[in-house]
């Protein structure tokens, strides 16, 4: 807990007056977030882009002003945690589900900032089951052509053992791979089989990385 809000309220520095930001899901960027709302309460002019219908409520609830995609040609910055970052600075994200609103964020911004807890940094990818946004339909069929890459595709459940559906309506599956050496490819290949919205690997999206070294908060650019 300590790591990940030293790490993601360091972001929250490189928010300046006037930027249009993306703002991340889950538990790191969840402390960016409260930061940027310390900040703009206390006259940080700021509009920021939610990635998940839960970061909307949350930066409504402390203030942040949204606008939508629609609104805007382009982002400043986006901020948004990782589930692994290797040392090429890709990355496995999605555990939180909000992969594709993820990526479309990070793409549309001039600047990308992950904040990871020094146990998401590996050298390579794929101890995290790399999350794949599929449609319903066929959803079956899907998972067997991935299953065809190499991996082992599970679909993700609640609790209740319910589907678990994005915001977009979508399911997951958690794809077992163990090790990925080649993201890029992989990325590639999967975006290819019919049915797959999108997957959890960004490659060559990141700006810079901010996490932990030495019991203190380091930055890493590529």
């Amino acid at each position: 807990m300590v790591e990940k809000q030293a790490v993601g309220e360091k972001a929250a520095e490189f928010v300046k007056d006037d930027m249009i930001v993306g703002l991340g899901t889950g538990s790191t960027v969840y402390y960016t977030i409260l930061k940027l709302g310390e900040r703009v309460k206390n006259g940080l002019r700021i509009q920021g882009v939610p990635t998940s219908k839960e970061t909307e409520k949350l930066a409504r609830q402390i203030g942040i002003p949204l606008v939508t995609l629609a609104d805007v040609n382009k982002l400043d910055l986006a901020i948004d945690g990782a589930d692994e970052v290797d040392n090429q600075f890709a990355l496995i994200k999605g555990g939180g589900g909000a992969l594709l609103r993820e990526k479309i964020i990070a793409k549309a911004s001039e600047q990308f900032i992950v904040v990871a807890d020094s146990t998401k940094l590996v050298q390579t990818l794929g101890a995290f089951p790399l999350p794949v946004e599929v449609v319903r339909f066929g959803w079956e069929m899907t998972a067997k052509h991935m299953r065809d890459l190499g991996c082992v595709p599970r679909l993700r459940l609640l609790e209740d053992h319910t589907p678990f559906i994005t915001d977009n309506g979508n399911y997951i599956m958690d794809c077992h791979f163990q090790e990925i050496k080649r993201p890029h490819e992989l990325e590639v290949a999967l975006n290819m089989i019919p049915g797959v919205v999108e997957n959890g690997l960004f490659n060559h999206m990141t700006s810079r990385v901010i996490t932990i070294r030495n019991q203190q908060v380091h930055m890493i650019t590529p």
